[in-house]
C-alpha cells in the first residue's frame, strides 16, 4: 500500500506524515492487491481539514473530514476511509460477507 501526503499551504512535518501513514496502514489489511492513497493537509478558515483519494481495484473512494487539530482531523479521516473500504468489499465481494453470516 502506498500513502502520499501533501500539503496545501501546510507544511507537511516528518511527524505528520508518519501519523497519517501509521492511520491508513489499516486499510491495507482490506486488501491483498496494491492500492494507494493520495492524502491533502489543508488549513480552511479556523479548521484543519484532510481530504483522501484512495483508488482501489476498479474504483476511487474519497473521503475528507476537518478538527480542530489536524491529528483530530486525520483520526475523523481514517474511519471514514475505513468505513467506505468495508461498504466497497461488501458490496465488490459478497461471497466474503456471506460467508461470514453462513459461519456464524
Amino acid at each position: 500500500m502506498r500513502i502520499e501526503t501533501f500539503g496545501k499551504d501546510v507544511e507537511v512535518t516528518p511527524a505528520l506524515k508518519e501519523y497519517v501513514e501509521t492511520k491508513l496502514q489499516r486499510l491495507g489489511k482490506h486488501f491483498d492487491q496494491h492500492c494507494e492513497v493520495r492524502v491533502t493537509l489543508s488549513l480552511q478558515k479556523n479548521e484543519h481539514h484532510v481530504d483522501a483519494s484512495a483508488n482501489l481495484p476498479g474504483q476511487t473512494l474519497h473521503a475528507e473530514a476537518g478538527g480542530q487539530t489536524m491529528y483530530a482531523a486525520i483520526d475523523l479521516l481514517a474511519d471514514k476511509l475505513d468505513r467506505l473500504v468495508i461498504k466497497y468489499k461488501e458490496k465488490h465481494l459478497p461471497h466474503a460477507s456471506h460467508a461470514l453470516r453462513d459461519n456464524g
